[in-house]
């Protein structure tokens, strides 16, 4: 993490969400600043390897993070969905989060073997979601060895399960607590 203190100033803090004792990081304050969401992708691609050739970002918040640093890179974006989004062939995987369970899915064919991908998101917790797209990328063929985030809270332990996975994990921004 480097020191990014102008844009820790811009992400909200709301105390006992989504139950008592949780202090969530919002990060929708600081995609409502325009100079501070330019930053913020603009420290993110200074981060991407060269030989990067894929952005995936995770639904929903994911998305805009890797929209805009598919944009700045020049690189596809691949959607990792929520089940029911996709219409055509896919494949998907179960997971364990902080609160529960879910899923996500990616089109067949969207990822070519071999190809070297960047898994981004707003934050990372627990790693359940991030683990999650990491595996399914790899199923589908692609070598994820990076993932960029926003936010990290290292005290719930996700960064250090990505790296434990051969998967290099940076976050512009750490916040102690969860």
């Amino acid at each position: 993490m480097t020191d990014n203190a102008d844009l820790s100033a811009l992400i909200r803090t709301i105390p006992d969400y989504p139950k008592p004792g949780i202090l969530f990081r919002d990060v929708s304050t600081l995609l409502l600043d325009g100079r501070g969401f330019r930053q913020t992708i603009d420290r993110m691609a200074a981060l991407v390897a060269p030989d990067t050739q894929l952005i995936a970002g995770i639904e929903a918040r994911g998305f805009i993070v890797a929209a805009g640093l598919s944009y700045a890179l020049g690189l596809g974006k691949l959607m990792l969905r929520k089940p029911g989004k996709l219409p055509g062939e896919k494949i998907g995987i179960d997971y364990q989060l902080e609160y529960g369970t879910d899923r996500i899915e990616l089109h067949t064919g969207q990822v070519k073997p071999g190809q070297k991908v960047v898994l981004v998101d707003d934050l990372i917790a627990t790693g359940g979601t991030a683990l999650a797209g990491i595996d399914l990328i790899r199923q589908a063929g692609g070598v994820v060895e990076q993932a960029l985030f926003i936010v990290d809270l290292p005290e719930l332990g996700g960064a250090e399960k990505l790296r434990g996975i051969g998967v290099e994990p940076t976050a512009l921004i750490g916040f102690e607590g969860h």
